[in-house]
């Protein structure tokens, strides 16, 4: 923690740096979300903070960064360097005026005294440019080393289905907003604010040390007759100062680490729950839950409450030292050196020179007390952002210790199941066997109890589901396509929407147009080029018919509908279902869904049915004939027949 301490030394004695503030087919998203609820208060301030603190294991990480920018963070910081030791030169030669100054103004030289006074204006105007490019070359670093890091999580983040195992990948693998965004804004400020301090700092000593050690010999004791000098005397009264100072800075200050580890996690646990409360505020009104989610929003708030108020009460112990060292350090180096300055061995001049040098020496060293706490936030900010990086490297460890469903192409370019069992995570069995082929053309229906499977065997065919055994032979993945129970539409224009994941101008304007007309969505053409939250805007029935129409857009081979049609009348999912007779007859389908209607679309239907270790898939046997009717109720028939 840095504290403001008035300067009782001669002006511009020391000067730190400056202070800143701190093109196949596209495959249609299947993305059913996986939701991380906050914990309540009781568990959020129970729970330890994190201790699998490594520096050396987390920046290792780091430098397997491969993103666009990192040749020019490394320059930035490189002319950085060289700015910063260009102004150490001038610092070491206002260190030395300082002393010429102080003699001229002590032999009351007036030519002397304007001579050094018109010297002192080119020095403070070189020190001054130079500062001001410090100051910009350090806000350029800051920007282009959270841009780097972001490129790089945001590419890893979103390889193909690591965002939705993501969310198996445990604690580390929640809140990836949190990482990418805030973690890595905090880990750009410190490392450039902390490095280029740093560095600052160690060539502050490289060029002030020689310095000091030279002036030291001006310090002699006179013990019993003699003159006493002790060689660098001063320089390791400033070592011994300092390693003082930040050995009892690490012993108080060290809980700051975990404690600000903490604190991150639960900043990002009480923001999704915001978040989440905000995307709900309808489900949320309709049912009168506001009570009910404002316990939970302030459950997360105690637990950020109670992590802040123990980093209070450890940022109080730990201004005790920082603050006390600091303003120890101002009397410090006139108090080492008063020995020869009252002995009449030093001059003002020499006094204010040996003060200064070693204000900059010890300073520097001291740099780990003053920057405990931004250090602190740094290493927390650091492990943060490098467990998500591992986090991402290692989601092939979501399946160590459980079979995992083998996926392969069809050679004939069909969709087969060969003794395909799905298990959750923890080893439960949901679908036992599946053994099953299915041809391009054919429309396949799905059906089976609520809970038994289905949508988690949708997720298998699609790659997103690994827990399992056997194997599932699938058509190319860009003849695919993807329709989940609830539509995705991403932010931007309805054009953007319709064509997603293509390029917005993929797709003609006329066959736009078509596609949503043939929807029954004509309605939405004016509205195409506008930027809204359309899944805000569009009730989900309509959500549902323009996921639809970017099929006939996309025109994929085979279509994979989860429950597509759940929010459409009969009317609609009619008229929709009669794509596939029409413009996508030469699609295969396969759908799941619970609707009896379903059927009359479909050439045959398969059946989970329920079994002791799990369900299996089986062709469902065709409707049973009515049972012959009696004479009389025939004879019945007959008459009314003749009424009418």
């Amino acid at each position: 923690m840095k504290t403001d301490l008035p300067s009782t030394l001669p002006p511009l004695a020391a000067h730190p740096p400056p202070e800143v503030p701190q093109t196949a087919l596209p495959v249609l998203p299947l993305i059913p979300g996986v939701a991380v609820r906050p914990a309540l208060a009781d568990e959020l301030i129970a729970s330890p903070p994190m201790r699998d603190f490594n520096l050396a294991r987390d920046l290792k990480l780091f430098a397997r960064v491969r993103a666009e920018g990192g040749r020019r963070v490394v320059a930035i910081f490189a002319v950085s360097t060289v700015v910063t030791i260009a102004n150490m030169f001038g610092q070491v030669e206002l260190n030395e005026w300082n002393g010429q100054f102080f003699d001229a103004v002590g032999r009351k030289d007036l030519s002397g005294f304007v001579h050094h006074l018109w010297t002192f204006l080119v020095i403070i105007a070189v020190l001054l440019a130079l500062t001001v490019a410090q100051t910009f070359l350090q806000e350029r670093l800051k920007f282009r080393l959270r841009e780097w890091i972001t490129r790089h999580l945001l590419g890893e983040w979103l390889k193909p289905l690591r965002a939705y195992q993501l969310g198996f990948a445990g604690q580390y693998g929640h809140n990836p907003d949190q990482r990418i965004q805030e973690d890595t804004r905090l880990l750009g400020d410190y490392s450039a604010d902390l490095g280029c301090g740093m560095v600052y700092s160690l060539l502050q000593i490289a060029a002030f040390v020689g310095v000091l050690w030279a002036l030291s010999a001006q310090v002699t004791f006179q013990v019993a007759g003699h003159d006493i000098a002790i060689p660098g005397y001063m320089v390791w009264c400033a070592l011994g100062y300092a390693l003082i100072g930040s050995g009892l800075t690490w012993l108080v200050g060290r809980p700051l680490i975990a404690l600000n580890g903490e604190r991150y996690a639960r900043e990002a646990e009480f923001r999704f729950a915001l978040v989440r409360v905000n995307e709900s505020g309808e489900s949320i009104a309709l049912h009168g839950g506001e009570k009910d989610e404002q316990r939970h929003l302030e459950a997360a708030l105690a637990a950020v409450v109670d992590t802040m108020r123990r980093i209070s009460s450890s940022l109080a112990h730990l201004t005790w030292i920082t603050s006390g060292t600091g303003w120890l350090s101002l009397v410090v180096p006139i108090l080492v050196a008063a020995p020869a300055y009252f002995g009449g061995r030093l001059t003002l001049g020499g006094l204010i020179m040996v003060a200064g040098a070693f204000s900059q020496v010890q300073g520097a060293m001291r740099w780990f007390v003053d920057n405990f706490s931004r250090l602190a936030d740094w290493r927390a900010a650091v492990h943060r952002v490098a467990r998500f990086r591992e986090a991402l490297d290692n989601l092939p460890a979501v399946e160590e210790g459980a079979e995992e469903i083998k996926r392969a192409l069809h050679p004939d370019g069909h969709l087969a199941f060969e003794g395909v069992r799905v298990l959750l995570p923890d080893g439960h069995i949901v679908i036992d066997d599946a053994t099953v082929s299915i041809a391009p053309g054919e429309r396949v229906l799905i059906v089976g109890d609520t809970g038994r499977g289905k949508s988690t065997l949708f997720r298998a065919v699609a790659g997103l589901w690994p827990w399992g055994s056997g194997t599932i032979l699938t058509p190319p993945p860009g003849t695919m396509a993807f329709l989940p129970q609830r539509p995705y539409l991403p932010l931007g224009t309805l054009r953007n929407a319709l064509s997603y994941p293509g390029a917005t101008d993929a797709f003609p304007d006329a066959d736009v147009r078509k596609a949503l007309e043939r929807c029954d969505l004509g309605s939405l053409i004016p509205k195409l080029d506008r930027t809204e939250r359309w899944d805000k805007e569009l009730s989900l029935g309509e959500q549902e018919r323009l996921a639809f129409a970017r099929l006939l857009l996309h025109k994929p081979g085979w279509v994979f509908l989860d429950e597509a049609t759940a929010a459409l009348d009969e009317d609609s999912q009619r008229r929709v279902m009669r794509l596939f007779d029409d413009e996508l007859k030469q699609t295969t389908l396969l759908s799941i869904g619970h609707r009896p209607d379903l059927a009359v679309y479909h050439t045959r239907t398969l059946q989970l049915v329920h079994g002791l270790d799990g369900d299996r898939l089986k062709l469902k046997p065709p409707p049973a004939p009515p049972p012959p009717r009696r004479w009389l109720q025939r004879l019945d028939d007959w008459l009314m027949a003749i009424r009418s």
